[in-house]
């Protein structure tokens, strides 16, 4: 038996108000599109994945991540009230015309809704092949508020009425939540629709539509700025088992060991030099009270730093903190350090913020980068800091662990 055709299609227009470039903007280390277009090419049932859009910098980032894109978007197509409908309708007839492609499904993904359980895609596709009868099949999650408790107010008389009645229930305001009916709301994680409910019956759902119940903790739409930032706790410590661009490790339950780079993680990565070659830095002084709070949990910390440099030596004794400088095979000197103190690497996290960093990642629990760090080392690493390198990152990470260690205590 032939398997059917699965067209993922991820719209990704450029012209994003409430956060600019959204779709391409860092999220978790990856750009926010990249995570829906992960959804799809993890997916069993997919067969292929094109993204829309009518931005060549978003295409390009498409392209990189796995996605075709085969046509841009007609710019009329990409304004702030387009709806998905012309977009679909669009793509399946360029697809028709110019490459005899007609799958037999279609999938939306949205890239404002990047955390998405793993499976969710080849759910929604086998139900929605397993169900003749039906147009599409969308994802819900049980609604926070109920609509019979809900109300209008009457422009005339400026009092209260119901939004909605109830059969045998006079006042279903007044009702137990529990004896109303659970109503849902639908969720930009995913929609599977026929074909011929776009170009057919032009509708992005049809007439019968089912429900692919979603864990509520996944819940994510990114509109705004606050949104984003929850999101991103969500994907980082909210234990949940979601598609990522790459697998990302969790903090050790135990931590006997944080090992640090210095320029760019308990700096700033700037430097002034006098005219006599004296070098000066900048360092963020309540890093300490955290080393200190990282020392007093039984944790234990070092500098790895490829320079050979007396601020080095300076800021680390002050700190009473460890150090090694002049490294510039920093894995090789991890493992022996690793093997003298005979520590599991599974206890061990490592922050840093530069590509000499990325050979120790893979030799640790946990790696962690502050925000600033890398292109290259935010999307390999486990754990992305809120705070820059020189201007609270390290203390931010020794809180975090501290916190972790006395939640379990």
């Amino acid at each position: 038996m032939v398997a059917p055709e699965v067209l993922a299609l991820i719209p990704a227009r450029g012209g994003s108000k409430g956060i600019p470039r959204k779709n391409i903007r860092p999220f978790a280390g990856h750009p926010l599109i990249a995570y829906s277009i992960a959804a799809a090419r993890q997916a069993e049932t997919v067969t292929r994945v094109i993204v829309s859009t009518d931005d060549a910098e978003i295409a390009e980032v498409a392209r990189a991540y796995g996605a075709e894109t085969p046509f841009l978007r007609p710019p009329e197509l990409a304004q702030d009230a387009t709806t998905d409908l012309p977009v679909f309708e669009h793509a399946l007839r360029w697809l028709a015309e110019q490459e005899n492609y007609r799958p037999q499904v279609v999938v939306q993904l949205r890239p404002t809704s990047p955390v998405r359980p793993r499976g969710l895609v080849d759910a929604a596709v086998r139900l929605l092949l397993a169900h003749p009868e039906a147009d599409s099949v969308r994802g819900v999650v049980p609604a926070g508020q109920n609509p019979f408790k809900m109300w209008r107010i009457d422009p005339h008389s400026g009092a209260l009425q119901p939004l909605l009645s109830l059969p045998g229930v006079p006042e279903p305001y007044n009702a137990p939540r529990q004896s109303l009916p659970p109503v849902f709301w639908q969720t930009g994680h995913i929609d599977a629709i026929r074909p011929s409910t776009i170009l057919e019956k032009h509708s992005m759902s049809g007439a019968v539509i089912l429900p692919l119940q979603i864990d509520p903790r996944y819940t994510v739409d990114i509109d705004t700025p606050a949104d984003w930032q929850r999101a991103e706790w969500l994907v980082y410590f909210g234990g949940l088992d979601m598609v990522q661009p790459t697998p990302r490790r969790p903090l050790p339950e135990r931590v006997a060991l944080v090992v640090f780079d210095f320029d760019g993680v308990m700096t700033d990565n700037r430097v002034w030099v006098d005219g006599e070659g004296h070098e000066f830095v900048a360092a963020y002084r309540s890093d300490s009270i955290g080393l200190h709070r990282l020392f007093a949990a039984g944790i234990q910390a070092l500098v790895l730093s490829a320079e050979t440099n007396p601020v080095v030596e300076a800021r680390c004794r002050k700190i009473g903190l460890p150090f090694l400088q002049g490294i510039r095979d920093k894995a090789t000197v991890l493992r022996q350090v690793l093997a003298e103190r005979g520590l599991e690497a599974a206890q061990v996290v490592y922050m840093g913020n530069d590509i000499n960093d990325l050979p120790c990642f893979p030799l640790v629990g946990c790696a962690v980068a502050p925000a600033d760090a890398q292109p290259e080392v935010l999307r390999a690493a486990d754990l992305i800091l809120t705070r820059a390198g020189g201007h609270g990152a390290v203390r931010e990470l020794c809180d975090l662990l501290v916190l972790r260690q006395q939640a379990r205590a």
